[in-house]
């Protein structure tokens, strides 16, 4: 029988890093292995390696260095969001230039760090990510922020592109998601969806995300209701 100590323990937070710098990735190993509320899940150091290891178990936060010694940590990026489907990932790298952060943000990643940070803060923003946040360092934010300030204006004269066709509802969510929302709309909480799908609740909080994102929507009641509307669920 378990204790309630034992019960009170949070769930686990599967970190795996990709990152050449050995004494980065150490600093950082050892501040993920005291962390109560975390998990070393894997480590790798080199892209070659970055994708050998997206075979295995799928971790809940990927940490990803760009400048690898055999390519560019972009290339894991894209893979781990096909063999990782579930997992947050985050950029830590040397790199602010707007090429790599927007490479790197259109590839998949939700959240783009500096290594001027350091891995007590990192950690803290690895759980802001599990939680479903998307880090930035600030001076890659208004990066970010002066590219959309400068498309804008062309955007608004030249309207939606006439080329752009959205997606069929009935594909608009993978099968997952459309669990997870099914589950949603039956009331139950993000941890009782983990348990009955076998997920950990961070996990479980990126489904819940992306749906929000793919449906446009803000909070439960918008979802079960949009859903609704584009028939992906029953009235």
């Amino acid at each position: 029988m378990s204790s309630t100590s034992d019960s009170l323990v949070p769930p686990s937070i599967h970190v795996a890093i990709v990152e050449d710098d050995p004494s980065f990735r150490d600093a950082l190993s050892k501040v993920l292995e005291t962390a109560p509320d975390m998990r070393l899940a894997n480590i790798a150091g080199t892209r070659a390696e970055g994708l050998a290891m997206l075979q295995g178990p799928p971790a809940d936060v990927l940490l990803v260095d760009l400048g690898l010694p055999d390519g560019s940590g972009i290339d894991v990026i894209h893979a781990a969001i096909l063999r990782w489907p579930s997992c947050n990932i985050m950029v830590s790298t040397n790199f602010g230039d707007e090429t790599h952060v927007m490479r790197s943000i259109e590839a998949g990643a939700a959240g783009y760090l500096l290594k001027d940070s350091s891995p007590a803060k990192i950690v803290d923003e690895i759980r802001s990510l599990a939680s479903g946040g998307s880090p930035i360092s600030p001076i890659i934010a208004r990066q970010v922020l002066a590219r959309f300030r400068a498309a804008a204006p062309a955007d608004i004269v030249a309207g939606p592109s006439a080329s752009a066709s959205p997606a069929e509802p009935s594909t608009l969510l993978s099968a997952r998601e459309k669990e997870v929302l099914d589950y949603i709309t039956r009331g139950f909480t993000a941890q009782e969806i983990a348990r009955l799908m076998e997920l950990s609740p961070f996990t479980v909080r990126t489904f819940v995300r992306r749906i929000y994102s793919k449906l446009k929507v803000t909070s439960k009641t918008e979802a079960i209701y949009e859903a609704r509307t584009l028939g992906l669920l029953p009235d």
